[in-house]
């Protein structure tokens, strides 16, 4: 949603009352959640599907519209065609195919495998940091690498005597690490597309705020190393490590995501007709899964973007912005701070609100993007300035709330609360410190 949606009427004048379906979005969605978790419902917060969450939003959208009927159907239908959602959509399900196909032959068990075969027995809590932040960078998904790792972390915290809760700390600073880095994170998808600009440049600013948080990270675990324990050799097929290096290599060589991701699923496919029984139907079928598995935020992204196509026609994106501008006015004139510094701190802080309320990092993306890219392009942030901030912020939250998926998920796995998990995700405390620091504190050419 970084450009805006072609509507067949101008826009209105700034309106708060065009922000309503926003709202009846996330009331539904929070609400459901904490009516399910008040009932001690598992993931509680994931039982309403955000994708039903939000009809009832789009139909108040269409009432409030002030265009005739048919006329705000087609600027509904706009947002949802505009060549950014098409073009993030698609990108979803290529990164969904890749991973699928990259799962069903070995390549995350191999990457783990490698990952194992390189930690010192006196370094299991950074060592699990680092393999998790590498396959998750690979990956493009914190939840499939808690899902990979978890269990094997588990095993060996048994083993070396380890806290479960710094072990499971360890696992999501790193998976959470590597899905805001990677190039085919969801979120990292979502961010350069709403903002406009290349995933390299993105991954490269990114790197600005990532490597001394991530160092420190790793020197917190080491300082809080507890026990040891030999983990028994492993055994590397380096033939489906290949496909996750590549895709890395080519993404941040600046080659087109489309050609990289479809690359990424070709060699993932060979690799298991070279070292398994793998077949083409199969490899088809497990394509099909992958693209099936991001149907959720494949759906989300569209009816988000005619949404927001709606509310920006009627004046609530304007409105949100006018307010912002507010603040940040205020803000440059009391500190003397350059407005672009003003404007990025903005910029986190909608981001940050909007993914405590729905607890989904790449939705909060999603539904903040055109107010992110308004404030940059009036405040001259630079696109991938303006992507990596969202993207940050974004994940800092998605790691420090209890009822966030990923919490959740390896809650279960380590059977410790997920208040547990979430305060010992210390990568995420120190990257907010690092991240406002460098946004405060960065000299701006």
């Amino acid at each position: 949603m970084s450009q805006s949606a072609q509507t067949t009427a101008p826009s209105s004048p700034a309106s708060f009352i065009a922000l309503l379906p926003l709202f009846v979005f996330l009331s539904l969605f929070i609400g459901a959640g904490v009516y399910f978790q008040s009932q001690g419902v598992d993931f509680a917060f994931y039982q309403l599907p955000s994708v039903i969450a939000i009809l009832p939003a789009i139909i108040l959208a269409l009432v409030l519209s002030k265009q005739k009927l048919n006329q705000a159907i087609d600027t509904f239908i706009g947002g949802i065609g505009h060549s950014n959602i098409i073009a993030m959509c698609l990108i979803y399900l290529l990164a969904g195919g890749f991973a699928a196909v990259a799962k069903a032959t070995g390549g995350v068990d191999a990457t783990v495998a490698l990952g194992l075969s390189l930690i010192p027995s006196n370094l299991l809590l950074p060592g699990f940091f680092v393999i998790a932040a590498f396959i998750a960078t690979a990956m493009g998904t914190s939840m499939g690498t808690i899902a990979a790792v978890a269990p094997i972390a588990l095993g060996v915290a048994d083993q070396a005597q380890i806290d479960y809760a710094l072990m499971a700390g360890a696992v999501m600073s790193g998976a959470l690490f590597g899905d805001n880095l990677s190039i085919i994170s969801d979120t990292t998808i979502a961010a350069t597309r709403t903002q406009g600009c290349d995933m390299k440049d993105k991954f490269r600013e990114n790197l600005i705020f990532a490597i001394p948080a991530s160092l420190l990270t790793f020197v917190a675990f080491v300082i809080a190393g507890q026990g040891q324990a030999d983990l028994a050799a492993q055994d590397i097929d380096f033939i489906k490590v290949i496909p996750y290096l590549t895709i890395l290599v080519l993404a941040v060589a600046g080659l087109n995501v489309f050609v990289v991701l479809t690359l990424g699923i070709l060699l993932a496919g060979a690799a298991g007709f070279l070292t398994m029984d793998y077949g083409v139907i199969q490899f088809g079928k497990d394509i099909y899964a992958g693209f099936s598995n991001m149907q959720e935020i494949f759906i989300l992204s569209m009816l988000v973007g005619g949404l927001a196509a709606l509310m920006q026609q009627q004046g609530g994106l304007a409105f949100v912005s006018k307010q912002i501008e507010k603040l940040i006015t205020r803000f440059s004139k009391a500190q003397g701070e350059a407005s672009c510094r003003a404007a990025e701190l903005g910029m986190a802080g909608i981001v940050a609100v909007t993914n405590s309320c729905v607890a989904n990092n790449t939705v909060s993306i999603v539904v903040t993007g055109d107010i992110a890219k308004d404030l940059a392009e009036k405040h001259g942030v630079s696109p991938k300035r303006a992507a990596s901030v969202l993207d940050i912020f974004a994940c800092i939250i998605q790691g420090l709330i209890p009822y966030g998926a990923q919490a959740l998920l390896i809650a279960s796995t380590f059977s410790i609360t997920p208040l547990a998990a979430v305060s010992h995700a210390w990568y995420c405390m120190i990257l907010a410190a690092v991240a406002i620091a460098i946004v405060i504190f960065r000299k701006r050419h």
